[in-house]
Formats: structure tokens, C-alpha cells, sequence
């Protein structure tokens, strides 16, 4: 029986999407870059069939998930037409993520499609020597193989030499073909279009004294600090880990730091010749309401206190809708997760004047909708493999994000208030 003349892309992500986060952002982590999973998986079927002169039967997609639970990504890669996801577990070990069964699969499929006679040429995009035995197993049954390689960030390979040597046609994906699908993220800020106030970057990146008010040093902040805000001032109090600030940089000032520059209400208490930030201030929020420095006696005002949370303004049918368009639509950019979710919240509020109170809180947004906001970016996969936490620069963006549909909206009238 002869092979059928069609084409089939047995793709290792953890490959393909690391060597491409190495190339163009440095470093492998896939939190590096953000991917056109619709572009590329197009981009790999033509180049596919391109290059094999054969009709693709299909894409089968190979990753690694915790649990092997699907991730947005993978919800997103598994309704596109021709593409056939396959899990393998994500574990975690010396705290660094790891693939396991990933390989065992694709060299199952891989001898599995030789074996059946279901094609004629097999394209794959990997770099693990352990599908050697499978390759030339393939090779035996009459396939000819074809070993596609990501460009390696320092112009030598990045695949296994025997993989190479086994393969009957190799090719690399440069720079170019790249960058149509997977660019890396910009880790700085875009602050809202046409907004005067500071934005949320340059507000925490502003430099401290060396001694902040109160006879405490600054200290370079804990990972938590950035996220959450503690409800106990004494717990605000508490001296942070000394941890080292990256080379040449200083350390991010916590809300705690800044809070500690302001007098009551936001107002300066000294003239600092070292700090440019404006009149915003951060200061540590709850659930129960403000949380100041003794003298402030500021109150969360009621008319921000009673803000629901998009949870309270969703209906079970929006909430399915939701479900669809983060798998079908948003792109999981941490600016545009901070947009969607700010552009669902403001479409669902009823009474007025919600949008104009909240934006008027700027830069600080209260605590239980960016709790929501943060969770609801965590389906994106934007955690740091470090510590289970959202990066922080992509914490910076996704607020930045949320802020631009509000200044937006609050510009142009918020429908509710025009009624």
C-alpha cells in the first residue's frame, strides 16, 4: 500500500516558542513573548506545503500544561481547523518548569502516521535528540522527514547533531518568518494615549532618599508587595527581605515607600529635588477600606466603596460569551488583557457616574477589582515560572491596559451617564 501524498507538522511548542523567546528577546521564557497562534499555525501549513509540494492532512501541536489541563492557548490552537493539540504534563522542579511526556507522544504519533501509511512527508519542528529513534523509524516505513529549526539566538544549532544528521530535508525558520507570528514583549509602559497624569511605570520607578520618612531604609520590595496590598498596617510596617536590585537599577518602591513620601490626602510633604512623579500617589488598599499612615485619616469615599466587581455584573450567559472570545479573540498581550477586561466592566455598569469615580482614583484601582483584574489575567498564562506570580512588568501593563479603556471612555462620556 502506497503512502498517501499529503503532508503532516508534528510541532514541539516548548521548542519552537522558547528558541523563538531566545531569539528575539534573549532569554527562553515564553513570558518573553507574545504569538499570533493564528498567524503562525497559517504561516507552518504554507511554508508545509510549500516546501513538501503536498496537501497538509494536518498540525498536531505538543505542550506541556500543568496538570495537562488546556490552557487559554491551547483552547484557542485545538478549534482551528487541521490542528490537533496533545498534552503532556508540566511539573515544576528546582523551581523550573518541566515537560514530561511530551516527547513520548509526538514519537508515538510520529511512528504511528509512518506506520499507518497516512503520509508522505512528515515536517518536524524540534530539537530533542530523543525522537531520533522515531525519525528514523519514519525513515524505514517510507516517509521522507523533514527537521525544520528555529534561527539560534547565537548562530550556532540548537537542535540535536544526530537529529540533524538523520533527517532528509532540513530547513530554519530565520528571524524573518519569525516575526510574523511571535514578537517580544515590550516591557515598558505605554501610558494612556493623550493622558497629562504620570503613568503607572514612571510613578513606581520614581527614586527614593536614602532614608524614607519614618527612620526605615527602602529596601528592594518582596514579590507579593507589587501584587497585593495588606489589609494590617502593622503588617505594612514589616521590614521586607534585603534582596539584591538588579545590576545598574534600583529597586521598585512599593505603594508602602511612596505612601511614605505624602503627607495626608496625596500632598507632599517635602519638596524631594530627586522625585518627578506629580500628584499621584499609591497607597495601600483592602477590602475594608483605606489603609494610611497615622495622620492621613482618609476614607475610601462611598461613592468608590460601592463599585461592583465584573463577577457581579456578569450574567451566566455573558460569562460563556466571555469564555468564547478569550479563546477565539484576545491574544493574551498583558496591555490588551487589562483593555478587555476594563472594556467588559464599564459596558455592564448600570448606574452612573462609576466610570468618572474610578477614574478618578488614578493610578490606584481598588482592591477587589484588581484582584479580579490580575485572576482574570492569570488565564493567559502571563505567571512567571519563578514564583507562581504575574511578572511584574506585566502587572505594570495589564493596569496600564485597564487605565487606557477607562481614560477612553471617561473622555468620550460613559453611555450610562449620558442617558
Amino acid at each position: 500500500m502506497e503512502h498517501v501524498d499529503r503532508c503532516v507538522v508534528l510541532v514541539d511548542a516548548g521548542y519552537l516558542l522558547g528558541a523563538a523567546a531566545s531569539l528575539l528577546a534573549g532569554e527562553p521564557a515564553r513570558s518573553r513573548i507574545t504569538v499570533d497562534h493564528t498567524a503562525l499555525i497559517r504561516g507552518l501549513r504554507e511554508r508545509a506545503e510549500e516546501e513538501t509540494e503536498r496537501p497538509l492532512l494536518r498540525i498536531y501541536w505538543f505542550d506541556g500544561a500543568p496538570d495537562r489541563v488546556p490552557q487559554p492557548e491551547h483552547r484557542r490552537l485545538r478549534v482551528m481547523p487541521r490542528v490537533t493539540v496533545r498534552l503532556g504534563a508540566l511539573t515544576r522542579s528546582d523551581g523550573r518548569w518541566a515537560q514530561k511526556g511530551v516527547d513520548a507522544a509526538m514519537h508515538a504519533e510520529l511512528t504511528e502516521l509512518a506506520r499507518n501509511r497516512a503520509c508522505s512527508d512528515i515536517v518536524l519542528v524540534t530539537g530533542d535528540g530523543d525522537l531520533l529513534p522515531g525519525l528514523m523509524s519514519a525513515k524505514e516505513h517510507g516517509v521522507a522527514v523533514h527537521l525544520w529549526a528555529v534561527q539560534a539566538a547565537d548562530g550556532d544549532y540548537n537542535q540535536s547533531e544526530d537529529l540533524v544528521a538523520e533527517a532528509d530535508e532540513r530547513r530554519v525558520l530565520d528571524r524573518g518568518w519569525i516575526t510574523r507570528a511571535v514578537r517580544a514583549r515590550d516591557l515598558g509602559i505605554c501610558p494612556p494615549a493623550g493622558a497629562t497624569r504620570p503613568d503607572i511605570a514612571a510613578i513606581l520607578a520614581a527614586p527614593l532618599p536614602e532614608s524614607a520618612p519614618g527612620g526605615h531604609e527602602h529596601r528592594a520590595p518582596r514579590p507579593a508587595e507589587s501584587e497585593a496590598t495588606p489589609a494590617d498596617p502593622a503588617e505594612a510596617e514589616a521590614d521586607a527581605p534585603e534582596q539584591p536590585s538588579p545590576a545598574g537599577k534600583a529597586g521598585v518602591p512599593t505603594p508602602k515607600d511612596l505612601a511614605g513620601l505624602r503627607g495626608p490626602l496625596g500632598q507632599p510633604q517635602q519638596p524631594q529635588p530627586q522625585q518627578s512623579v506629580g500628584a499621584a500617589t499609591l497607597r495601600w488598599s483592602s477590602d475594608k477600606g483605606w489603609v494610611v499612615r497615622p495622620g492621613g485619616g482618609a476614607g475610601e469615599p462611598p461613592e468608590t466603596a460601592s463599585l461592583p466587581t465584573l463577577a457581579q455584573l456578569t450574567s451566566a450567559e455573558q460569562r460563556w460569551a466571555d469564555r468564547e472570545e478569550d479563546i477565539t479573540t484576545v491574544g493574551g498581550d498583558p496591555f490588551e488583557v487589562g483593555q478587555v477586561f476594563a472594556r467588559r466592566w464599564m459596558g455592564r455598569l448600570g448606574e452612573e457616574g462609576h466610570v468618572a469615580a474610578l477614574s478618578a482614583l488614578y493610578p490606584r484601582i481598588p482592591h477587589r477589582i484588581d484582584g479580579e483584574l490580575l485572576r482574570y489575567a492569570a488565564r493567559f498564562g502571563l505567571l512567571a515560572h519563578k514564583d507562581d506570580q504575574i511578572d511584574e512588568h506585566d502587572r505594570y501593563a495589564i493596569r496600564a491596559g485597564f487605565w487606557r479603556e477607562i481614560d477612553v471612555t471617561a473622555a468620550a462620556g460613559h453611555p450610562s451617564e449620558q442617558a
